[in-house]
């Protein structure tokens, strides 16, 4: 049984969407024992404290140095015992100690399909207003692994996403979400945890 950290920063909408598959019994082999924000009262604490999953906040700007910051959440995830770390909207990056102490046991998923629309900068609503002008007609998600390159991890999984006459990018941003990002993280922990991706 792998011992799941999700972080976060926001509403934590692929933080549920990670706990109702638990919840289904999709990952047998795993279990989200800890949910990390990047400051406080953000709604993904009240969905982690409705799971009955501990929450705590490790906030950069309450560190002198990223490597200070690195230091408190490597120790946060170490006093959990964490396995996996999975990161669903978190804004923060991590830094080098954190990426060596999990090796190719950080996910992340990114609204879009890499290699386009990411990189620094690219989070939110960007990368469905840039798809929006670049006149594309396809987007969708992407779940990698985290290494020192921003969204530049190996690819586990993707999927497409059609982009519609009239999308504003929170229209296509929710499409995203619900047709890609909230199946795809899920499918990927699980894959992980049972042994199917090493």
């Amino acid at each position: 049984m792998l011992n799941i950290a999700v972080l976060v920063s926001g509403g934590g909408t692929n933080l549920q969407a990670l706990l109702d598959s638990e919840a289904r019994g999709e990952n047998p082999s795993g279990k989200i024992r800890l949910v990390v924000a990047s400051k406080p009262g953000v709604y993904a604490l009240e969905r982690a404290a409705n799971a009955g999953v501990e929450g705590v906040v490790v906030r950069r700007k309450d560190y002198a140095s990223s490597e200070d910051f690195d230091a408190a959440l490597l120790k946060t995830l170490k006093e959990h015992n964490i396995d996996l770390v999975v990161l669903a909207g978190f804004l923060s990056v991590l830094g080098p100690s954190v990426i060596e102490a999990y090796p190719r046991r950080i996910l992340n998923i990114h609204p879009a399909l890499i290699p386009s629309f990411c990189g620094p900068g690219m989070y939110g609503l960007r990368p469905h207003e840039a798809a929006l002008a670049r006149g594309c007609k396809v987007t969708g998600a992407t779940v990698h692994f985290v290494n020192e390159e921003c969204d530049g991890g190996p690819i586990l999984l993707q999927k497409a996403v059609d982009i519609l006459p009239g999308d504003t990018p929170e229209v296509l941003q929710k499409r995203v979400m619900e047709q890609a990002e909230w199946k795809l993280l899920p499918k990927a922990v699980a894959m992980i945890c049972n042994g199917e991706i090493k």
